[in-house]
């Protein structure tokens, strides 16, 4: 492994390498916050289980969670239900896009997986429906798991997934259709979409989900954040699903179990070692950061990252 002034200075080369592609994509424009941002920013962090935090470019500057917030969703709705949630959604990959409704109506209602829209959603239910105030709960896990108090929802992101959300109504409304949503629909969606809007930055991103890394424990309080099981549960539904319809590439390439947002961010779960967040606005067709995902190839085979 590189010594710390290394690994900065190879951070800051691989950015500068990457930084570039940013004009091969486009900046998600269907909620139009997003679409404000400007896509020549880009950043990358690594978080190391030994408490160590190196970083280049923008990587203490805010963007939305969007659907990395999936990830802190799904942990803290498996601490509520445990294996009862597995009657509700799969773990298998979709094949279809993000927010498909074709596969949802075929399979009466029960999502593929927690990472795409619909299992999110289902997800986004079961909060709302064990938390009397889910929205807060979802802050003040990230609070705790980052040690940073000052991480909320940016509310022009939050308000513009309102306007824009019908998509995601519909896919809401069709599994209260097969009896999966236990919840009024109006209230799922404001807690999916205001986890979605919550802002943050690379540095705490990375930092946030070292847990994953470590067997389910947050290695600078020492805390049980998930079992051991369930850290290799969502790491294993990461690893095949994360990176939407190009989740099989991504685990063919670089192989690490991986989310991305549309905010242009990603996150890679290195076990044993840390967590690498990289972000950059413009997406690929697929919804992902071009920037981002070449930094996360790049990054892990330099440094020889793999499962496997």
């Amino acid at each position: 492994m590189k010594h710390s002034a290394d690994l900065t200075s190879l951070l800051q080369q691989l950015l500068e390498q990457c930084r570039p592609l940013y004009s091969q994509g486009k900046v998600a424009n269907y909620i139009p916050a997003l679409a404000q941002v400007a896509p020549q920013h880009a950043a990358v962090a690594i978080a190391t289980l030994d408490g160590q935090v190196h970083s280049a470019g923008d990587a203490r500057l805010n963007f939305s969670l969007q659907s990395i917030s999936k990830i802190f969703g799904l942990v803290m709705a498996m601490n509520r239900l445990d294996d009862e949630l597995w009657q509700r959604v799969n773990m298998e990959p979709s094949g279809q896009p993000f927010n498909s409704i074709v596969q949802l109506e075929w399979e009466k209602g029960i999502p593929r997986n927690p990472v795409i829209n619909a299992g999110a959603i289902l997800v986004a239910d079961v909060l709302v429906s064990h938390y009397s105030a889910s929205k807060t709960a979802f802050l003040t896990f990230l609070r705790r798991l980052t040690g940073e108090q000052n991480i909320y929802a940016d509310q022009q992101v939050y308000l513009s997934e309102l306007e824009h959300g019908n998509r995601n109504a519909a896919l809401a409304y069709l599994m209260k259709s097969f009896g999966n949503i236990e919840a009024e629909v109006p209230l799922v969606l404001e807690h999916y979409f205001h986890q979605c809007a919550t802002a943050i930055n690379c540095e705490q991103l990375a930092q946030s989900l070292l847990f994953l890394a470590n067997r389910g424990v947050q290695p600078g309080s020492n805390e049980q954040i998930c079992s051991r099981r369930d850290a290799h549960r969502v790491n294993a539904i990461l690893s095949t699903s994360g990176m939407y319809d190009q989740s099989g590439e991504f685990a063919f390439k670089v192989g690490l179990p991986a989310k991305s947002g549309v905010g242009g961010a990603i996150v890679a779960i290195v076990p044993q070692f840390g967590v690498i967040t990289a972000w950059s606005p413009p997406l690929n067709r697929f919804g992902n950061s071009v920037v981002a995902m070449q930094l996360i190839s790049n990054l892990a085979d330099e440094l020889g990252l793999s499962l496997f």
